[in-house]
C-alpha cells in the first residue's frame, strides 16, 4: 500500500540521488555494462541501513548477472546500479567479473576447420 506522493517520489529525479546517495559515478572505473556480478559465498549481511535496492541487486546476484540484466530486473538505469554495484563490491557484498575479451573469443572460422578436420579422421 502506498501514501500520498509515494508515485510522484518514484518518478522523481530525486529518487536516483537518494538511492547513490548523491553520486553519479562508481567508484572503481572497472564496472561496465557487460561486467559480471556474484554474491559473496557465504554471504554477509548489509548494513540496515542499506537501501531496497542493494538489497534487491544482492539477492539477484546469488547467480551470476550482468550489470545491464540487473538494471533491467530492477527498472533503473544503468549508471545508477554501476554505483550500487561498485559499492556492493567495495564492502565484500559482491564480486565483479569481467566478460570474455574479444581476443579471447573464439573464432568461428577456425572452427569450423577443426570440427571438419576432426570429420575426416573418421
Amino acid at each position: 500500500m502506498s501514501g500520498p506522493g509515494e508515485e510522484e517520489y518514484a518518478d522523481s529525479a530525486l529518487r536516483p540521488y537518494v538511492i547513490t546517495k548523491g553520486r553519479s559515478r562508481p567508484t572503481r572505473n572497472t564496472i561496465s555494462i557487460e561486467t559480471l556480478l556474484v554474491a559473496i559465498s557465504p554471504p554477509r549481511a548489509l548494513p540496515v541501513s542499506a537501501t531496497r535496492e542493494e538489497r534487491a541487486l544482492v539477492r539477484m546476484c546469488e547467480r551470476l548477472l550482468s550489470v545491464v540484466e540487473a538494471a533491467a530486473h530492477l527498472e533503473l538505469p544503468v549508471s545508477l546500479v554501476k554505483v550500487l554495484a561498485s559499492d556492493l563490491v567495495d564492502s565484500g557484498h559482491l564480486a565483479a567479473r569481467s566478460g570474455v575479451p574479444k581476443a579471447a573469443m573464439s573464432d568461428p572460422q577456425l572452427l569450423q576447420e577443426v570440427l571438419d578436420g576432426l570429420r575426416r579422421l573418421r
